[in-house]
């Protein structure tokens, strides 16, 4: 049984009459009651009552009527989702964060347009450290991952840079290395990275954040010292937190400025070398992407190039 034996039947039961089902079907009249027959011995039993003026269904014929709308119905309407899908319109997409990176108010930006554009789509969302995520994205057990940077270019995976933005050093009221007057916003006091040789720091760990850690231990070598690691820890809120406490001194991207700013000054770098920035990195596998992957990363980097020409 196809589904085109079902519509010839649809035809002639709401017809009543092979000869103008046929017209409708653009089809000649005789090859649809041969397919009516065919249709009928397939299930054993006659579906019409034929008669002089037409026909009209049998009792086997009006079940199968109501079986028949049925199972075109639900053709027709995973028909539908299928194309929705394929286009990337319904299905499912996970996404995961560093905590860092969900701070930047990009990312909000792109998941309310990304929902406002698939509202059928669901959102799988997840937090982690930049060395889980892209752990996660290799084994594809998520899409897309959003960090800063990886330390180098992983396996089996495509970086998008997104943005840039300015590190900033996080020193606790009162610091040495502050101003007697603090300059008001958006003005930042400066500090030389070189002055911070006998500072203890507070990162994240290196699998945490593995290209800013990085990039910040290159930069102090170059200024001519090996930064003292008081503290490692996770997340890179905890850093600001530490910082407020006394236990020592941080650099965070600058879309974390507005934590404890009543017991931290955030501060401008001056004087490194490699210059300290906080991209924001989209990962996703190298092939085989799914639409609904392929839309969030056209939007991502739409919103990324407005967001950079914005700032500039």
């Amino acid at each position: 049984m196809e589904l085109r034996h079902l519509r010839y039947f649809l035809m002639v039961a709401e017809e009543q009459h092979f000869t103008r089902a046929a017209m409708r079907l653009n089809m000649q009249q005789p090859p649809l009651s041969n397919q009516i027959r065919i249709l009928e011995r397939e299930l054993g039993f006659e579906l019409f009552r034929r008669h002089p003026k037409g026909v009209d269904l049998t009792a086997g014929g009006q079940v199968f009527l109501q079986e028949a709308r049925a199972i075109l119905s639900r053709v027709e309407d995973g028909s539908k989702r299928a194309a929705r899908a394929a286009k990337g319109l319904e299905g499912a997409l996970s996404i995961a964060f560093t905590s860092s990176a969900a701070a930047h108010p990009l990312i909000p930006r792109m998941i309310r347009s990304y929902r406002e554009l698939y509202p059928s789509v669901t959102l799988l969302l997840s937090e982690g450290n930049a060395g889980e995520l892209t752990e996660e994205v290799q084994s594809r057990r998520v899409s897309i991952g959003i960090l800063r940077a990886p330390v180098a270019h992983p396996q089996g995976i495509t970086l998008h840079r997104l943005l840039n933005e300015e590190m900033l050093l996080v020193l606790p009221v009162g610091h040495r290395l502050l101003p007697v007057t603090i300059p008001v916003e958006p003005e930042l006091p400066s500090v030389s990275l070189k002055a911070l040789a006998d500072e203890s720091f507070i990162l994240v760990r290196r699998r945490g954040a593995p290209g800013m850690y990085s990039k910040l231990i290159e930069a102090c070598e170059s200024a001519g010292f090996t930064p003292k690691i008081a503290f490692e820890i996770e997340r890179m809120l905890t850093n600001i937190n530490l910082v407020a406490a006394g236990a020592g001194v941080s650099v965070v991207p600058a879309s974390m400025l507005g934590f404890h700013r009543d017991s931290v000054v955030y501060c401008r770098i001056q004087g490194a070398r490699p210059r300290l920035v906080a991209p924001i990195t989209l990962l996703c596998g190298t092939d085989d992407l799914e639409p609904t992957t392929q839309n969030f990363i056209a939007l991502a980097k739409e919103l990324g190039r407005k967001h950079r020409k914005e700032s500039s």
